[in-house]
């Protein structure tokens, strides 16, 4: 192996060990799984042309952020915001329900947990890592202008000096902790910017149990033993649909209703936004066996599931967490293993 070679082999896994960090930044800048992806892999072609040019004045990792920042914003210069169906319109009465799709740039996406959150020795930080790719505070981070989203980011979640924020953004301390003040009083208006933090790291044996229900109420499709585990405001989403749905009477009216051909469904657990989550298959009439329908991502606090979302687009969404598009029936699978 020539020596140039054996640099460009070292710089390539120099650069890739950054990638689950750097894609956790993009998500928490842009809201898009595969947005998020191709800004990293952005930043990283970049980073590998111009590495002549990197003087070593700031660490690598430094110098790739600015890097990703700028690709981020130069993204969101569109202006488009992600968001979830309860931050468009207001709770549908089981009475008016209708399945309304909203094109895909609409929609905050869920995001696989390790593609996003780097191995952490510390749990509190581990845990703060978590809470910073859920849900709600993924769609409260939306609502912040571009930059002070950034800020907000690298001062509050990744721990950076307000120096080194200065340093990468080419502006002055002050203006960093402007920002940063700007950004936090933003999403203290946000009442729900917080309303998952009762999710457990790693899950509590009261959670865990309750996780083992819901599977059970679930694939049984036992609307009463369902109902006994949702908050009496428990929400439900299905996006691309913009259709939410709040309460446990119309979640078990919309399952037994329009959602009706969820019933004999299986579950797989996933790890998803620093939550508990599903890949929910659906029976197959043609094939057999089940077929992909959704990602579930669940809310849980004080006991009670507050929150479950199904994300529907299950073409983009399995392989990104890397489960099977077709699950086999058990009887199949019990032949097969004989």
């Amino acid at each position: 192996m020539s020596d140039s070679t054996a640099t460009v082999d070292d710089l390539d896994a120099r650069l890739e060990k950054h990638r689950v960090e750097l894609t956790g930044y993009c998500y928490r800048m842009l809201g898009s799984s595969f947005e998020a992806e191709d800004a990293v892999q952005d930043t990283l072609v970049r980073a590998w042309r111009s590495y002549d040019k990197f003087e070593g004045r700031s660490s690598l990792r430094s110098w790739l952020y600015r890097i990703a920042t700028n690709v981020c914003l130069d993204m969101l210069n569109a202006g488009n915001k992600r968001a979830r169906p309860m931050d468009l319109s207001e709770s549908t009465p089981l009475a008016k329900a209708a399945l309304s799709p909203r094109p895909d740039n609409t929609w905050l996406e869920p995001m696989p947990d390790a593609r996003v959150l780097p191995t952490v020795e510390d749990p509190a930080e581990a845990a703060v890592v978590k809470e910073s790719v859920r849900l709600a505070f993924m769609a409260a981070l939306q609502q912040l202008p571009p930059k002070q989203r950034a800020v907000l980011i690298l001062r509050e979640v990744l721990a950076w000096r307000a120096s080194e924020v200065a340093e990468l953004l080419d502006t002055s301390v002050a203006s960093v902790n402007s920002a940063l003040q700007r950004a936090r009083a933003t999403l203290a208006e946000r009442a729900d910017s917080g309303a998952e933090a009762a999710v457990s790291d790693p899950l509590d044996e009261e959670q865990q149990k309750l996780l083992e229900r819901y599977v059970a109420a679930f694939e049984g499709y036992d609307m009463s033993a369902l109902t006994a585990l949702l908050h009496e405001d428990a929400i439900m989403t299905m996006p691309p649909f913009d259709l939410w749905l709040t309460g446990h009477d119309d979640i078990a009216g919309f399952m037994t209703t329009i959602g009706s051909a969820c019933e004999g469904s299986r579950l797989l657990p996933v790890q998803v936004n620093g939550l508990p989550g599903f890949a929910q298959y659906k029976p197959d009439p043609e094939k057999g066996g089940y077929t992909p329908w959704a990602v579930q991502v669940l809310e849980i606090s004080d006991g009670r599931l507050t929150g479950f979302h199904f994300f529907l687009d299950t073409e983009r969404w399995f392989p990104l967490f890397g489960v099977p598009l077709h699950l086999e029936a058990e009887a199949d699978q019990v032949e097969q293993g004989e």
